[in-house]
C-alpha cells in the first residue's frame, strides 16, 4: 500500500453530491455507499477522516424560501445538514465503519452537540466524524465552516468534493478554452475573481494557512486518490 501524504483531512461534500442527480429521491444511497468505501480505504491506510455536508439536495434557503426571513431560510439548511449527517452516519455503520454525527445545533436525541475537544477524541478513536448544522450561524454557506472545522480539528488540508474536476480558469460548461489549475495560491483567486468557493471561507483559508484541494467526486474513489497525493484536481494554498 502507498503511503498517505495527509494525516488528518477534512472532506467537504455538497448535499447534491449525495443525491447524484437521483430523480425519485433526496439521496442516492448505492452513491453514499461508494463513498464510505473510499473514505474507508482512507481510514485502512491510517488517515483520519472527518466530513462536513451540506444541505443543497433538500434544502436553499436564500434559492427556495423567496420572502421568507433569511435566517429562518438558512435555519431550515442547517437542520437539512443534519438529516444529510445521519444518513452518511447509517451508511457508515451498515458498512462496518465507526462513525459520530456532531451537530453545532443541540440536538441531543439525533446527535452529540459539536466540541473540538470531542471531534478530536472521536477522530484519534477511529471514528469517522461527520459535522451537521453548518457553522451553527446562519448568513453562511457550508464552505465557511468546513474550513473554520479543519483548523479547530488540525486537518492538514480540506478536501473540496465538488461536480467539477478542479478550478478552472472559466467555467468550462461555458468556455471551450477554459483550462484547469493544478496549483494556485488564495490571492490569485481572490484577484482574478475565480469561482472557487465561498469568498468567506477564500479569505480564512489565506489568513490562517489552511490548505485545500478541489476535485470531482464522479468517482466517489477520488477521495482515496486525493488522500494519497494523486494529481486529480487542484491544489489551493496561501
Amino acid at each position: 500500500m502507498s503511503t498517505p501524504v495527509y494525516k488528518r483531512v477534512l472532506v467537504k461534500i455538497s448535499g447534491e453530491a449525495l443525491k447524484n442527480g437521483c430523480e425519485s429521491d433526496i439521496l442516492d444511497f448505492d452513491f453514499m455507499d461508494k463513498v464510505v468505501l473510499s473514505v474507508g480505504k482512507c481510514l485502512d491506510a491510517g488517515v483520519q477522516v472527518a466530513i462536513i455536508v451540506g444541505a443543497g439536495n433538500i434544502w436553499r434557503g436564500a434559492r427556495k424560501g423567496v420572502g421568507m426571513n433569511r435566517a429562518r431560510a438558512d435555519h431550515m439548511g442547517m437542520l437539512a445538514t443534519v438529516i444529510n449527517a445521519l444518513a452518511l452516519q447509517d451508511a457508515f455503520i451498515r458498512n462496518g465503519r465507526k462513525a459520530k454525527v456532531l451537530s453545532t445545533v443541540e440536538m441531543n436525541t439525533f446527535a452529540d452537540f459539536y466540541t473540538q475537544r470531542d471531534a478530536d477524541e472521536y477522530l484519534n478513536a477511529g471514528n469517522v466524524v461527520i459535522f451537521g448544522g453548518g457553522l451553527g450561524a446562519p448568513y453562511f454557506s457550508t464552505d465557511t465552516p468546513a474550513v473554520v472545522r479543519a483548523a479547530e480539528i488540525n486537518a492538514d488540508i480540506v478536501l473540496m468534493a465538488k461536480n467539477i474536476d478542479g478550478l478552472y480558469t472559466a467555467d468550462p460548461k461555458k468556455d471551450p478554452n477554459a483550462t484547469r489549475y493544478d496549483d494556485v495560491t488564495y490571492a490569485e483567486i481572490l484577484e482574478k475573481d475565480l469561482k472557487a468557493f465561498d469568498l468567506t471561507a477564500i479569505s480564512f483559508c489565506n489568513e490562517n494557512g489552511i490548505d485545500s484541494f478541489a476535485f470531482g467526486l464522479s468517482d466517489p474513489d477520488n477521495i482515496y486518490r486525493a488522500v494519497m497525493g494523486e494529481a486529480i484536481g487542484t491544489k489551493m494554498h496561501k
